[in-house]
């Protein structure tokens, strides 16, 4: 007692004692063995359409809160600027070329349910370690990695192939086929260009046919026959799968069967969320990965007529919001079961909003904020800069906000070392554990060099110079916006990674992102001393960089992306493929 006493009549004593009283304990990771996790991504959400992140307009009190009770990350950056390669990047902590998920041409995505082309087998996601380590891994929501390689059954690609126990979602992506009432989104251009062939092709038939009834034309009728012949098998060749792509594409799979062939629009959210949080409930007395991976806010936007004009944006805003709600229904549904200190929760969008993406005055896609750029264009930060936010209580210190460059590869090492398991040591991973940084015990991110692709073309490099706390960034390509300056590329839709879409830089244009997140004033060696110097540097990271990477076969080739009946989920007898087994059918 005569110690104590002697301790508290010490001012510097006193003083120590009351600061650790009044600091809120984190708890030690040695007392959680194997966390939960809850990894929440949407989709081609923007970074300047959530509140925590600027946005006044759209209501994300939920998301919100996420970053209230835990760390934002302002630097957080997608590995590609397309669903498919970032994906990729995700769930195995890699650069998408580097398992063959970017792509050389113009295709930088998975077309259809029926291509060859996805993630492959011998790559190794978080899911796979988890799995091996004891944990319940569940998919709800959007895969987009592509089903089968030679079969229509041997679902090589499928997510149970690559450690989930269990699937519920869409094997593709969200698109406005799926919506009889919208407009076709999926190569609109291609399928103009295809009809009017097909028109054009049956023209002549019909004019050289009208030709030989009057006598006008000598045609004979074996050549007749031979134009109608190929009119019918050119129309049949395109349309049989352009003309029925909401029956190929969009369906729905509980592990692997299919549940909806098309899918029902209207009853899709509330399935969703229904089997969230009844993995959470199911696995809820064992260590869980739970990947809830929204098909909000890709078009056609589904939104619930609970959530329809009530936002002061639209059906846009409409459907953030709803995805907000849904966010804040899982969390309580984690509170109800006691699992919120044992729960790392995260939240982020897959790459950034999608500026063209509207139907007359109607604008369907997302707002990057102060970022220049939009998804599909693999340099500027408003394709590939993104929300990233992390909850754990106890753990990680609330509040807290990190300007430090991150990556959504990192979440692969991560939730594999709290996991208890290991890195892959036979293969390149370029994420890094964030652990450290969000517990505040670095200072800085342990990424030097971020490097900014457009399929597998590199259009620019991030070098993070921590010494100083610059962030320099030299793009080398940069897509040609039309019109010019005006941000994005409206005249396609989306911009172009190689070509005549695109402008190459010598030297290259620099910025210095901590000074100009804009990306609005590009450097020189007049205006800035370290220009060279700068330039060189990234210059050897690039060399090095690419001396890491091996050819691996092309998973987005066009051999592979192309649509093929025999590789087609189907729900009966192809080409007869309709179910509906939510509604009883």
């Amino acid at each position: 007692a005569s110690f104590f006493l002697l301790c508290f009549r010490s001012p510097l004593a006193t003083a120590l004692i009351f600061g650790l009283l009044l600091q809120a304990p984190l708890t030690q990771l040695s007392t959680i063995t194997q966390p939960n996790f809850v990894l929440l991504l949407a989709d081609d959400l923007g970074i300047g359409d959530v509140g925590c992140y600027g946005n006044d307009t759209i209501r994300t009190p939920n998301i919100d809160r996420l970053a209230k009770e835990g760390v934002k990350l302002t630097q957080h950056i997608a590995a590609a600027p397309l669903c498919t390669p970032s994906r990729a990047a995700f769930l195995t902590g890699r650069y998408p070329l580097r398992s063959g998920m970017d792509a050389i041409n113009d295709y930088r995505v998975i077309f259809w349910n029926a291509g060859s082309g996805g993630l492959p087998p011998n790559e190794t996601t978080f899911a796979k370690i988890l799995q091996q380590q004891g944990y319940s891994t569940g998919l709800i929501g959007k895969w987009h990695q592509g089903v089968n390689c030679e079969s229509r059954n041997d679902h090589c690609h499928h997510p149970l192939k690559h450690g989930f126990d269990y699937f519920y979602g869409m094997p593709f992506t969200l698109i406005s086929d799926c919506q009889p009432t919208e407009a076709p989104e999926m190569d609109r251009a291609f399928r103009r260009k295809l009809w009017l062939c097909t028109q054009m092709i049956g023209l002549v038939t019909l004019t050289a046919l009208l030709g030989r009834v009057t006598g006008l034309i000598s045609v004979p009728w074996k050549t007749l026959a031979c134009l109608a012949g190929f009119s019918l098998l050119f129309f049949v060749s395109w349309f049989s799968s352009y003309g029925f792509v909401r029956y190929w594409n969009c369906i729905m799979m509980r592990n692997h069967g299919i549940t909806e062939q098309p899918m029902v629009t209207d009853r899709t959210t509330s399935l969703i969320l229904r089997e969230s949080i009844s993995f959470i409930e199911r696995n809820k007395h064992k260590p869980f990965l739970l990947f809830l991976s929204f098909l909000h806010s890709h078009t056609p936007l589904l939104t619930t007529e609970k959530f329809l004009g009530r936002s002061r944006h639209g059906l846009y805003g409409d459907n953030v919001e709803e995805m907000d709600w849904m966010v804040g229904q899982v969390l309580d549904a984690i509170d109800k079961e006691g699992l919120k200190d044992t729960t790392l929760v995260y939240f982020a969008s897959d790459h950034g909003g999608w500026l063209e993406r509207r139907e007359g005055e109607r604008q369907l896609g997302g707002w990057n904020g102060i970022y220049k750029g939009k998804s599909s264009m693999g340099g500027w930060e408003g394709g590939i800069r993104v929300p990233g936010i992390f909850r754990w209580p106890g753990v990680l210190p609330a509040g807290t906000v990190i300007d430090e460059p991150t990556s959504l590869m990192d979440i692969y090492p991560t939730v594999v070392h709290l996991a208890g398991g290991a890195v892959p040591q036979d293969r390149v991973v370029d994420g890094r554990d964030l652990l450290p940084l969000l517990r505040g015990r670095v200072a800085h991110s342990e990424h030097e060099f971020l490097f900014h692709y457009c399929g597998v073309h590199l259009h620019a490099v991030r070098w993070h110079q921590k010494d100083t706390g610059a962030v320099w960034k030299a793009h080398y390509v940069t897509p040609n916006f039309s019109p010019p300056g005006a941000g994005a590329c409206y005249d396609r839709g989306f911009c172009l990674c190689f070509g005549e879409g695109v402008t190459h830089h010598e030297p290259p244009l620099l910025f210095e992102l901590s000074q100009d997140p804009s990306e609005a004033k590009p450097l020189s060696a007049d205006t800035e001393p370290l220009f060279d110097t700068v330039i060189r540097k990234i210059g050897r990271a690039i060399e090095e960089h690419r001396r890491t990477l091996t050819p691996v076969p092309e998973q987005l080739s066009v051999p592979n992306v192309v649509w093929k009946p025999w590789l087609q989920p189907c729900c009966g007898t192809f080409p007869l493929c309709w179910c509906d087994k939510e509604g009883g059918n």
